[in-house]
């Protein structure tokens, strides 16, 4: 369980730290997320995705051979956020850590099935040599293509309450703790 720090700065007064709950729920029904990484030069990418909560712990995928994995490749930090757009209400959050690559078949069975729980049929995934294959035939052509799939190792998380009252909430995670068994991967 991570430790929630409530930053009176940028807080109303008398406000409460957010609950984590709350936190794990909206990462878990989110519907999109922007991802950042960073490329070689040192410039940040920032990219739209889908990602999954599986075992308390956030998955993205990404081609091989797109900008973010190609950021990953050189420097596993990351960072995911959402929100819902608004400034007057809502629960924006940000997650920082490091993007693990899951290569585990089990567990990626797994995390197709979430993919197809939560987004539906479109984006079912065959797990094939420890990636993703989107199953569709009709959105193959002749090239698959393959997605690897990452865990994101949170070192941080942040959650920005907006409206009254207003609260930034940081959470820190143990050393080595706060996720589940879905870090069971090679390193990005």
């Amino acid at each position: 369980m991570p430790t929630a720090h409530l930053d009176s700065r940028f807080s109303t007064p008398g406000a409460a730290p957010a609950a984590w709950e709350e936190v794990q729920r909206g990462l878990g029904e989110a519907d999109l997320f922007w991802v950042v990484t960073v490329r070689a030069d040192g410039r940040p990418h920032v990219t739209p995705l889908l990602a999954v909560v599986l075992d308390d712990v956030l998955h993205f995928c990404t081609g091989p051979t797109e900008q973010k994995a190609k950021n990953l490749a050189t420097n596993p930090h990351c960072s995911l956020l959402t929100g819902n757009g608004t400034r007057l209400e809502g629960l924006d959050l940000v997650v920082e850590g490091t993007a693990v690559r899951v290569t585990d078949e089990a567990l990626l069975r797994r995390l197709a099935d979430e993919w197809v729980r939560k987004y539906g049929q479109d984006w079912r995934f065959e797990v094939v040599d420890g990636a993703f294959v989107h199953a569709d035939d009709s959105l193959r052509g002749d090239d698959p293509g393959s997605a690897h799939v990452f865990a994101v190792v949170p070192r941080s998380v942040f959650a920005f309450g907006k409206g009254e009252p207003y609260s930034q909430t940081r959470f820190t995670f143990p050393s080595g703790g706060g996720v589940g068994p879905s870090t069971r991967s090679e390193g990005a």
